[in-house]
């Protein structure tokens, strides 16, 4: 019997949640440019602004996911990933020509476009993912978005480690896996990821933290792998060949669940038949005709209530915790709030990704790879533990999701202040403090949209608030750090243009510092304005645990009576 469980199994459940996770670690190619951008700029002979101009237009991709939001309520899974696997080989395919010169250097405006396309593939790839997934796993939203969001963190560092471990850090070799490998793996996503119904009872929503928790572990273990690699300084070949076989080995091992998941159904179908169809047969009377008339009385008062709740939603404007439309969403104040805060946040944060390997040039470290891998791993870290810090805090108090935010934004203001010092090893530190920080501000926002504006339009609201990337890389990388970096530059023969020293980011630093602080003000009056719709989570989720407590001791009660009744 071949292994090919229904996508609504649990083996199948499981399969697509796997397949979805592979999917997130090779989704992050927006983030390596720095892995690359020297080679273009070399090769291009462009000025700091012209190769910061040419990573806005690989962000402005992601303004384009707005069409993936959209397309995520009317086309199913594996189309979207379709889409977003053949624009990322096109892309990053034309790139790949250009760095290793087998064609000559396209203009300037058309290696704008293939950089776009690029970028804008992974808003299909991560819309598939993340829409199909919350909706998947409804209770259990913060996790699956930490571990999502984790893997894509981690993405950069698996594609850079990896290169760099196999080729030396070539970069043209490193464009032609961003080719390749996102492409091969969403054909396998779209064989087995399908959007099904979400878990319906308290042991159902057991199982599904009990998983998750084994492939947070398998994260965790993924990002200490990396993260020891990373500081182990030089390597052999072969060394760095066993390395590489181990992290695949780590990446493939989630799929023990839906194998071991398979193997339970294959066990329980092929010798548990007999005993459904005994307990089937065993049944009193007297209380299934009590069990009719309990399901039937509780049927008419649940349709009593969703008639007078679809009556008033006739009546009114969805409050906050209720499904929005797109128009009702953008109405909303909180709406704005979130979609700043989540400015001053993302976009600070990915101007320092995008610049790494000039400020690290600028500081004069030879390689940067290693503080691309920092700020890739620590910012897993970050992703992956906010979202069971956050959904713990809500189970257990109804603690505000938005206030994780805020905590991220002052700590991030503190690692710009330090890289803005340019103190011995403050580019570590600064590159870990805003790794983290960075993923706290997209793992958080992530489920927070979903339980503010509901599931209805999620697909297009995280669209939306993902035009953060393409307008703070425009703000914050594309203007201010390379009009401040060229100022302080010097031209070079080439006719390029470069700059040595703390000044050529200082100033750079104390503005996103700046940003964040007054982000960290609008996450605090998110957290106030919010406060009332997590309290009513935490007492919806504690009254259902309640009532499932009471449901088994009752279940237990039934049991024992149809006992004694067959037993005489």
């Amino acid at each position: 019997m071949g292994f090919s469980p229904s996508p609504t199994s649990p083996a199948g459940k499981w399969l697509g949640f796997v397949t979805a996770v592979w999917v997130q670690s090779i989704s992050g190619n927006n983030y390596t440019f720095s892995n690359y951008s020297d080679a273009l700029k070399s090769l291009m002979a462009l000025t700091q602004f012209q190769l910061n101009n040419l990573s806005v237009a690989k962000d402005i991709g992601k303004a384009f996911g707005i069409l993936a939001g959209m397309a995520s309520d009317r086309l199913p899974t594996s189309i979207i990933l379709l889409i977003g696997c053949i624009e990322g080989f096109i892309g990053y395919g034309v790139q790949w020509l250009v760095v290793s010169r087998r064609i000559q250097p396209l203009p300037y405006w058309a290696m704008c476009i293939f950089l776009c396309m690029g970028g804008n593939s992974s808003t299909w790839m991560n819309t598939a993912i993340l829409v199909t997934c919350m909706r998947n796993f409804r209770k259990n939203r913060g996790p699956v978005s930490g571990i999502m969001k984790g893997f894509v963190g981690l993405s950069t560092a698996i594609f850079t480690d990896i290169c760099s471990a196999l080729f030396s850090n070539d970069p043209a070799t490193f464009l032609l896996m961003l080719m390749i490998v996102p492409f091969v793996v969403c054909l396998t996503a779209i064989a087995f990821l399908r959007e099904i119904p979400p878990s319906s009872s308290p042991a159902e929503e057991k199982e599904e933290s009990k998983y998750l928790g084994i492939i947070n572990i398998i994260a965790v273990t993924v990002a200490v792998y990396l993260l020891a690699f990373d500081v182990s300084g030089i390597h052999g070949r072969f060394f760095s060949q066993i390395f590489a076989v181990l992290l695949l080995v780590l990446l493939v091992s989630p799929l023990v669940i839906p194998v071991n998941l398979f193997l339970n159904d294959f066990v329980s179908s092929a010798g548990g038949g007999s005993k459904s169809l005994l307990e089937n047969v065993i049944r009193e009377p007297l209380l299934v005709e009590e069990e009719k008339k309990a399901e039937e009385a509780v049927g008419v008062v649940v349709k009593a209530v969703e008639k007078e709740m679809e009556n008033e939603k006739e009546k009114k404007a969805p409050v906050i915790g209720e499904d929005h439309t797109i128009c009702e969403a953008v109405k909303s104040l909180d709406f704005w709030i979130l979609f700043v805060s989540f400015l001053c946040g993302v976009g600070t944060g990915l101007a320092v990704m995008n610049n790494m390997g000039q400020i690290g040039l600028a500081l004069g470290y030879v390689d940067v790879s290693i503080f691309v891998s920092l700020t890739s791993i620590s910012g897993f870290f970050g992703r992956i533990l906010s979202g069971w810090v956050s959904e713990y805090f809500i189970r257990r108090a109804g603690t505000p999701r938005p206030i994780w935010n805020a905590a991220s934004q002052i700590l991030m203001a503190v690692g710009y202040i330090l890289m803005a010092m340019a103190l011995s090893s403050s580019l570590y530190i600064g590159s870990i403090v805003v790794g983290i920080c960075y993923g706290v501000r997209l793992a958080v926002t992530v489920p927070t949209a979903s339980e503010l504006f509901g599931l209805k339009c999620y697909g297009l609201v995280y669209n939306i608030l993902i035009l953060n990337l393409p307008l703070g890389s425009f703000l914050f990388s594309g203007l201010l750090s390379g009009f401040l970096y060229d100022s302080q530059a010097t031209r070079t023969a080439g006719g390029g243009n470069t700059c040595i020293g703390a000044d050529c980011y200082r100033l750079v630093f104390f503005v996103m510092a700046i940003a964040c602080i007054i982000g960290f003000g609008l996450d605090v009056l998110l957290a106030i304005r919010t406060k009332s719709l997590y309290s009513k989570i935490y007492a919806s989720r504690k009254s259902k645990k309640s009532a499932s407590t009471s449901n088994a001791q009752y279940g237990v009660l039934l049991f024992r009576v149809n006992g004694r009744i067959l037993l005489k």
